[in-house]
C-alpha cells in the first residue's frame, strides 16, 4: 500500500509501486531555475554538447532573486539566462512580466496535480500544496534533467502530520508549519516527505497551504505534499483561465495515499492552543508563541516572499495596516509575490493602505529574503520578515538578527516599533 509521494513517483517510473529507499529514475513533468542558479547549469548543460533541452514547454526560467540587477554581475547572470532561454524557447519571464518563481508558476497553471517538478532552488517544494511532488536540487541535477527529462533520486519515506481542531484567531499556515519544525527540529523529517491533514489543514486557504509546503525543506524534508480538494481545484481552474502561458487546458491525475499506506511516522497536533509563532534567531526551529516573545525592539519589518507574498497574505497585512501608522523607528518593505499580486493589491487599495501607513511597496522579487538587495541588513539591526529562513547573516550583516512570523504579526510588529500580537493593535 502505497503514500501519495510513492504513487506520484511510481507513475513517472513506470513502475506499480516503490519503496522508500528505492533509487529510480523519474520522468519530469516541470524544470525551474532562476537568476542564480540558472547560469549554473546552463554552463554544465552546454559542457554535455547537447544541443536542445527535452521538451522547451517543460522549462522555466525566472529572474527573482537579483533582479531587477543590482549590480554588474547579477545583469550578466540574468543576461546568460535570457539568452539561452531565447536560444531554447524556454518559458522565460522578464522583469515587469515576472514574479517569486514559487508564487509566479502556480499562478501561471504551470504547476498541475501528479506531476513531478524539480526547480534548482529549495523551496520548490511550494507546489505540493497543488498536490505535486515537487523537490529542489542542485544545478548540476537540472543541467541533467534539461537534457534527459529525468532525475535520479532516492525514493523518501513519507512522515503523516494530522492537524485537528480549529484554528484560532490570526493563526495560519505559516503558524503550522512554524510550530511543527519547533516541534520536530530542522532535521526532523530529513530526506522525508511531509504529508499534511487533518480537519485544519482541510480549512486552510490555499495561500496557507503554499506556506506550509514552502516551508517543508526547513525540517529538512524532500516535499511537502497535500490532498487536492474543492479549494484546490477551484485555485487551479482560475489559473488555467487566466494562464498566459499555458494556452490550453492540460490533463492531471490526482494522486492519494492507500489508506493502509505505510508511514515513517505519524505525527498529530491538537491546533486550538496555538498561537501566532515567532521563530528567533538563528533557525526556524527555535520558535516561541508570541506572548513569551518580550520586550525585542525593530529596525525593519519585511512582509512577501514566497512564503507570505501572496494576495491573502497582502490583505490580512492590510487589515492590521489600515488607518495606523509604521513606527517612525523602523522601516517596513512590503513585496507582492507577483506582478499579478500585485496589481490584484492595487485594485483592491491595498497598496493605497501601506503606503499611507508609512510602507515601502517594492516590485515583486526575492531580494531581502537571501539578503542580496531591497532590504539588506546592517551590524545589529534586527527584522522580523514574513520569510523562510533566518539563519546567521541571511539577511545580510552576520552581526543581524532575523525573526519570522506571520503578516498579521509582521503588520502589527511594524506598527508598534516590536514584536507583538495582532491583538494588541487592533484592541487599541
Amino acid at each position: 500500500m502505497a503514500t501519495l509521494a510513492e504513487r506520484i513517483l511510481a507513475a513517472h517510473c513506470g513502475k506499480e509501486k516503490v519503496e522508500p529507499g528505492e533509487f529510480i529514475n523519474a520522468r519530469v513533468d516541470l524544470i525551474l531555475a532562476n537568476d542564480i542558479t540558472a547560469p549554473l547549469a546552463i554552463k554544465e548543460f552546454q559542457r554535455f554538447g547537447v544541443p536542445e533541452v527535452f521538451d522547451s514547454a517543460k522549462v522555466v526560467m525566472v529572474p527573482d532573486h537579483f533582479c531587477p540587477n543590482k549590480d554588474i554581475p547579477s545583469a550578466e547572470q540574468a543576461k546568460l539566462m535570457r539568452e539561452f532561454a531565447k536560444e531554447q524557447g524556454l518559458i522565460y519571464f522578464e522583469v515587469g512580466r515576472m514574479g517569486i518563481e514559487h508564487v509566479l508558476l502556480p499562478e501561471q497553471g504551470l504547476v498541475l496535480p501528479g506531476q513531478v517538478i524539480v526547480g534548482a532552488d529549495s523551496h520548490t517544494c511550494t507546489y505540493g500544496a497543488l498536490n505535486a511532488f515537487a523537490t529542489g536540487t542542485g544545478s548540476t541535477d537540472i543541467a541533467v534533467a534539461m537534457a534527459t527529462g529525468e532525475i535520479w533520486m532516492k525514493v523518501p519515506p513519507t512522515i503523516k502530520f494530522i492537524y485537528r481542531g480549529k484554528l484560532g484567531e490570526w493563526v495560519g499556515g505559516k503558524d503550522l508549519i512554524l510550530y511543527t519544525i519547533g516541534d520536530v527540529g530542522v532535521d526532523g523529517a530529513l530526506y522525508s516527505v511531509m504529508e499534511f491533514s487533518g480537519e485544519a489543514i482541510d480549512a486552510l486557504p490555499m495561500d496557507g497551504r503554499f506556506t506550509m509546503a514552502n516551508m517543508a525543506i526547513e525540517a529538512g524534508a524532500k516535499a511537502g505534499i497535500f490532498n487536492v480538494d474543492g479549494k484546490t481545484e477551484e485555485y487551479l481552474r482560475q489559473a488555467g483561465v487566466r494562464s498566459e502561458v499555458r494556452k490550453q487546458s492540460q490533463p492531471y491525475s490526482i494522486y492519494q495515499s492507500d489508506e493502509a499506506a505505510q508511514y515513517a511516522n505519524i505525527i498529530e497536533y491538537d491546533v486550538a492552543g496555538i498561537e501566532p509563532q515567532v521563530a528567533f534567531p538563528h533557525l526556524p526551529s527555535n520558535v516561541k508563541p508570541v506572548s513569551q516573545v518580550g520586550d525585542i525592539e525593530l529596525d525593519q519589518v519585511i512582509i512577501g516572499g514566497c512564503t507570505n507574498g501572496r494576495l491573502e497574505d497582502l490583505r490580512l497585512a492590510a487589515k492590521i495596516l489600515k488607518r495606523r501608522q509604521v513606527h517612525p523607528d523602523l522601516r517596513c518593505i512590503i513585496i507582492p509575490g507577483s506582478q499579478k499580486v500585485y496589481l490584484d493589491a492595487l485594485r483592491e487599495g491595498l497598496i493605497e493602505t501601506f503606503i499611507e501607513a508609512g510602507a515601502a511597496v517594492s516590485t515583486p522579487t526575492c531580494g531581502p529574503c537571501l539578503g542580496g538587495h531591497m532590504g539588506v541588513l546592517a551590524a545589529g539591526e534586527r527584522c522580523l520578515s514574513t520569510t523562510n529562513r533566518n539563519f546567521v547573516g541571511r539577511m545580510g550583516s552576520p552581526e543581524s538578527e532575523v525573526y519570522l512570523a506571520n503578516p498579521a504579526v509582521a503588520a502589527a510588529s511594524a506598527i508598534l516599533g516590536r514584536i507583538g500580537s495582532p491583538k494588541e493593535v487592533t484592541s487599541q
